[in-house]
């Protein structure tokens, strides 16, 4: 696999990274290469971006030996073994590190022009690289993040030579990496445009993204404030376009996944979304495809492509709102929200289908950790079928709702008002604050 430069390989590397449901990361890019993949990264993910500035301590007569490596905030590892080896006195160690030391200052200060560093206490932080030759560097950041106080540390790289990445495996939790040449020799042959860069363009990747960062949620008080209106969606560089409204106080937002043929404008969900709304819940309706892609059958009916463009936008709407997050799915988005909710890293308070075909999704069903209610028309035989059948692959807290006499589209008096009052139940159950006890898991009733 080839890049054609830094910013394409970090708009690869962030389709792969939104495949994990990460919440609410940190995205820390080595400089000087590692800092516009990062930058991608962070974008395309809604993640505030920093850098992670380590030195490695050499050995004063062979420098690519290293015997120990610093990092900011005066994190400090030392490797007692390559010190006897190399005979090295106190003198010695203390000579490279304050060299080093002072670099690593410099550098600091330079790059962040006089900012502090992002916390990383509790958090998940993905250190991301352009390529890894040995692993060295990598390894250091991995365990720096760690002295810091990262909860998980993710190792992102576009390209790496196979014998390093086995190390690293040992170092991160998980390592995410495009491409594993056999034939590995220096991480430019990779990339059409490999230029240098200077410090200054780090430090200007850094000032952009601050003045792009969303402000912080309103979290200190536990409110969110209310707002209603057309958004452009950004899931993994694809613009997609959607309506987020958000009532006075709001206890959790859910994510529509519309199903095939349908969009934000589905009339059936829209009217969903405002008996949501005012109840108190927050909603997002926005297309799970491009008008153009939404000509191709085939990227209709392509579960795993919305999933992923609905994983995509949850990172979207987890940077923007300080609040528990729901799926409401129809039809094939019923299948993209469970696949999406199976995610080893994904935080779904609650899902429900409405004539949804959960049974796309089947190789997936017994990994979804999210309450899932699935509602089905009485009348609606084969979907009704299907939805049984998937139910018994579910091994979460799980119901299947009949609403008796309805078909598919649920255009029977009185059979959107069930659905709708059978979501909001099942979402008010199921979020902090509102929740009381609920049904018993594999219940089925009508509605």
């Amino acid at each position: 696999m080839f890049f054609s430069n830094r910013t394409a390989a970090g708009r690869q590397l962030a389709g792969e990274l939104a495949r994990l449901g990460l919440v609410e990361p940190v995205v820390l890019g080595l400089p000087r290469g590692g800092a516009p993949v990062a930058a991608e990264v962070a974008r395309l993910l809604g993640a505030p971006l920093d850098v992670i500035v380590v030195r490695k301590l050499g050995v004063p007569f062979q420098p690519e030996v290293a015997f120990g490596a610093i990092g900011e905030g005066g994190v400090r590892l030392i490797n007692g073994a390559t010190v006897r080896a190399a005979g090295l006195g106190e003198w010695d160690c203390t000579r490279v590190e304050e060299a080093e030391r002072a670099e690593l200052e410099r550098r600091q200060a330079r790059y962040r022009r006089g900012g502090e560093r992002i916390p990383l206490t509790g958090r998940t932080v993905v250190v991301v690289d352009d390529g890894i030759a040995t692993g060295s560097t990598a390894s250091v950041a991995c365990q720096v993040a760690r002295e810091h106080g990262a909860e998980q540390v993710i190792l992102a790289v576009p390209v790496a030579a196979p014998q390093a990445l086995e190390q690293l495996r040992r170092e991160a939790d998980e390592v995410v990496c495009l491409s594993v040449p056999r034939h590995f020799s220096a991480v430019g042959q990779w990339y059409e445009d490999f230029s240098q860069l200077g410090d200054e363009e780090v430090a200007a990747l850094l000032a952009e993204a601050a003045r792009a960062r969303p402000p912080a949620p309103a979290q200190a008080s536990g409110r969110v404030p209310p707002q209603t209106g057309e958004v452009v969606v950004d899931a993994g560089g694809t613009a997609l376009p959607g309506l987020l409204t958000v009532p006075k106080d709001a206890e959790g937002v859910v994510v529509f996944a519309h199903g095939s043929g349908s969009s934000r404008l589905s009339p059936r969900n829209r009217h969903v979304a405002e008996v949501l709304n005012r109840a108190g819940l927050a909603t997002l309706l926005f297309d799970l495809l491009t008008p153009a892609e939404a000509r191709d059958r085939a990227k209709v009916f392509d579960v795993m492509l919305l999933a992923l463009r609905l994983t995509q936008s949850t990172g979207w709407i987890r940077a923007r709102l300080a609040l528990r997050i729901c799926y409401f799915g129809a039809s094939t988005g019923a299948a993209a929200a469970l696949m999406a909710a199976a995610e080893p890293r994904s935080d779904i308070a609650a899902i429900v289908s409405r004539g949804g075909r959960p049974d796309l999704a089947v190789s997936r069903l017994a990994a979804v950790r999210a309450p899932t209610l699935l509602i089905v028309g009485g009348a609606d035989d084969q979907i009704l079928d299907l939805n049984r059948q998937a139910a018994a692959h579910l091994r979460c807290e799980h119901q299947m709702g009949v609403v008796p006499g309805a078909t598919h589209l649920f255009e029977e008096p009185g059979a959107l008002a069930a659905v709708a009052d059978a979501a909001l139940d099942w979402f008010v159950r199921h979020l902090p604050h509102l929740g009381v006890v609920p049904h018993r898991s594999g219940e089925h009733r009508e509605m």
